[in-house]
């Protein structure tokens, strides 16, 4: 396995090494003992959570705050998505910047996101199953999200205004410069 540290310090892409033969394909999606090597920390993830989500989909931006904050280590298992973390530590370089990569069924790459960002990710592809592994247990009095089309983040979801489908929750959010951090 291969990672590469985004912009965002912390925050690693992560490409398993694949072997393929004419039987098709085997890769080790995650090792605990590679991966905390690899990121230079120790996380334990203590929840897995996965989602079936369809074109044009934008689950986002979710986060959780205090001791509840959340790493996750995110993957597609099927379909095409656009995938994006926050920096929202106050007292980052990088605080309020943002990545936003492609990840597929066919890439495998993963992304690991550290606590004190935001996340979330629209879907490309007719449909997607998105996966993620989480280092803290979800408290919903912790939770906090970002209007996903905050004019001041100015993403790119990969998508027409026309073709999003966004849930009642998210269409709340508070901006960025009005989110609870």
């Amino acid at each position: 396995m291969i990672a590469t540290e985004t912009k965002l310090k912390g925050c690693f892409v992560l490409e398993p090494t694949i072997f393929k033969d004419e039987r098709g394909y085997f890769f080790e999606s995650y090792n605990q003992n590679k991966f905390n090597e690899l990121i230079g920390k120790e996380v334990n993830f203590v929840q897995d959570n996965q989602s079936f989500s369809t074109k044009g989909v934008i689950r986002a931006l979710h986060y959780q705050i205090g001791k509840y904050a959340q790493a996750k280590l995110v993957r597609v298992l099927q379909g095409k998505v656009i995938d994006v973390a926050i920096d929202l530590r106050k007292d980052s370089v990088t605080f309020g910047e943002h990545i936003a990569i492609e990840l597929t069924g066919e890439n495998r790459k993963q992304l690991y996101i550290p606590r004190g960002f935001a996340h979330g990710f629209s879907v490309l592809s007719d449909t997607a199953t998105f996966f993620y592994k989480c280092d803290n247990f979800y408290n919903k009095a912790s939770e906090g999200g970002i209007i996903f089309n905050d004019q001041s983040l100015n993403i790119d979801w990969g998508l027409l205004s026309d073709q999003t489908k966004v849930s009642e929750k998210d269409m709340i959010l508070p901006t960025f410069e009005n989110a609870r951090l």
